[in-house]
């Protein structure tokens, strides 16, 4: 029972390592033996909130707050300009342009955002992670909807 407990705590060491240098994968091999450990994407800012209102119904919403008829293939295409920049997800989850369903959107169309503007939330194990633009400009166009799941890297709006 004491080799379990030594090996558990040189496993906590090679995590704290890890997080100490922003390390994403460590694998180690030695022998016979082999240690592969793998720790979420940094995230660019994230909140604790309670994960209790996608439940009551989701789906998207049109920009005066009302529900807006779901439509097939919901993803629009960037425009292809070189003046663009796209905010992308840095986390796998489900997408929310709200704080709440019955709330107005973060930001429109139109918006005009600095680094610290939340842009969306990002529900990702029961937490919503609260998403900011990271740069000055103003929102041509969110390319997802409300509800929507979304991949580690998928442009969630485009700033101009």
């Amino acid at each position: 029972m004491a080799e379990k407990d030594t090996d558990i705590q040189k496993i906590k060491q090679l995590i704290a390592i890890m997080k100490d240098n922003d390390l994403v994968e460590l694998e180690i091999k030695h022998d016979d033996d082999k240690i592969f450990l793998k720790r979420a994407q940094p995230q660019q800012s994230f909140a604790a909130m309670p994960a209790v209102w996608p439940a009551h119904g989701v789906g998207p919403v049109a920009a005066h707050g009302t529900e807006a008829p779901a439509q097939p293939g919901a993803a629009k295409p960037a425009p292809a300009k070189e003046d663009l920049i796209d905010i992308k997800s840095p986390i796998v989850g489900t997408f929310y342009a709200t704080p709440s369903p019955d709330s107005e959107a973060y930001v429109e169309v139109g918006t005009v955002v600095s680094p610290q503007t939340v842009v969306c939330i990002i529900e990702a194990m029961k937490m919503l992670n609260q998403i900011e633009a990271d740069v000055d400009g103003k929102v041509t166009s969110r390319l997802v909807e409300n509800g929507q799941p979304v991949e580690y890297g998928q442009s969630l709006f485009v700033i101009s």
